[in-house]
């Protein structure tokens, strides 16, 4: 950011015109972002019915969406790991991967009958006593993998007991900070959409602008989300991607994709939006405004997203399944939020809206500081000079 706006414009500044393309002769053509930009303003009520469509179809798979740590499951089928996880799987129960530590105060047996009655218990051992004869430790081998649903109700069961137990355990522990990571996504993505509306606000001096713009943000997570789900959780299209083992989504995969695609998004509406704003402010009608900012915006936004989507795409050809399911979650993600939300649902809603998009209550115009984006202050002092330099030049009277 700093190279960007001290650097950059010293060395335009240096090279003066010569950084400026060679004339061409004029073309008839109209560019591909006003042509698009007139298409969906004059179909908006359609362009936008049918892109939220599309988006809420893909993240409908969300709604089932499972989330732990990986294990030896997820890795590479021609890894050791995995072939020794498999063979224990098959030789003693998938349970065996992942066996559950107890550790009981007092009631040794009582605590050892009750949990071999759970219905997901294959294996309760004899309690192992300390010195002093207060606390045993048992061995719990579960029916299921350790990344299933039943293991993790089972953990909530045995915690469950009317006895002083403590379950603890890689398969426990990997259950607890899933959970953990799980309760703090809420309030991360709070933070993060929360940021960016306010920045939005001060930017685009609008409350209907920022919410649309982390409304399709949140859209585009879900969607990403819903479609990642939908191929490495419930297996379809696995084939086709190269995965070799489906089950619940790395815990910490939110993390990095809201992360990642709240920076893109953000670029892609202040890319398209900024100008929009710019032609308002400077006395275009709301329509004309849009057309104009996606005729010089949207070339910029679709050779980005273009060349995130083909990085992003690269990482699916991972042995790796975290790595495979990142690069095929951020890709899909770039494409939803570029194509369907900043291109499509952004220039539809801002034709509904009309003027009001671009509203703000008096109050808290005075109160925001004027970040000045679009350049009134240097245009105005700018004039200034002029009419400085034009007074100077004339004769004396």
């Amino acid at each position: 950011m700093i190279i960007t706006l001290t650097l950059v414009p010293a060395v335009l500044g240096f090279a003066g015109r010569r950084v400026m393309p060679k004339k061409t002769p004029a073309r008839d053509t109209v560019p591909f972002g006003e042509r698009w930009a007139r298409n969906v303003l004059r179909y908006r009520w359609a362009a936008l019915i049918v892109a939220l469509g599309l988006i809420v179809t893909a993240a409908v798979p969300v709604l089932h969406l499972r989330l732990s740590l990986p294990d030896d499951s997820t890795a590479s089928v021609t890894s050791t790991q995995r072939k020794a996880y498999d063979q224990l799987a098959a030789g003693f129960g998938a349970g065996f991967n992942g066996p559950l530590i107890v550790v009981a105060e007092g009631s040794f047996d009582q605590a050892q009958q009750a949990i071999a009655k759970l219905s997901d218990v294959v294996l309760v051992t004899e309690p192992v006593l300390d010195r002093t004869g207060d606390v045993a430790m048992l061995t719990v081998i579960p029916k299921s993998a350790p990344t299933s649903e039943a293991t993790k109700d089972l953990v909530k069961a045995i915690r469950a007991l009317p006895f002083p137990v403590q379950v603890t355990g890689t398969t426990a522990v990997n259950i607890d900070v899933s959970d953990r990571l799980g309760a703090a996504l809420i309030p991360y993505l709070a933070i993060v959409v929360g940021l960016a509306f306010v920045l939005l606000m001060l930017v685009f001096r609008s409350l209907l602008v920022p919410l649309k713009a982390t409304a399709g943000f949140l859209l585009s997570v879900a969607a990403a989300f819903g479609a990642l789900t939908w191929v490495f959780q419930d297996g379809h299209l696995a084939g086709l991607f190269g995965i070799q083992s489906t089950g619940p989504l790395v815990s910490i995969m939110p993390i990095f994709l809201i992360g990642i695609l709240f920076g893109l998004a953000m670029d892609y509406e202040v890319f398209l939006v900024t100008r929009t704003r710019e032609e308002y402010v400077h006395g275009a009608a709301p329509n004309e405004a849009i057309i104009t900012g996606m005729k010089h915006g949207a070339r910029v936004v679709t050779a980005a997203a273009l060349i995130m989507i083909s990085v992003f795409a690269g990482f699916i050809l991972a042995d790796d399944t975290i790595i495979k399911s990142l690069g095929f979650a951020l890709a899909f993600g770039v494409a939803v939020d570029a194509f369907l939300v900043r291109m499509t649902i952004v220039p539809a809603v801002l034709s509904l809206l009309g003027r009001s998009a671009w509203w703000l209550p008096g109050w808290l115009d005075r109160a925001l500081p004027n970040v000045d984006v679009e350049g009134e202050g240097l245009a105005r002092r700018l004039a200034g000079n002029r009419r400085g330099e034009e007074r100077e030049l004339l004769p004396a009277a």
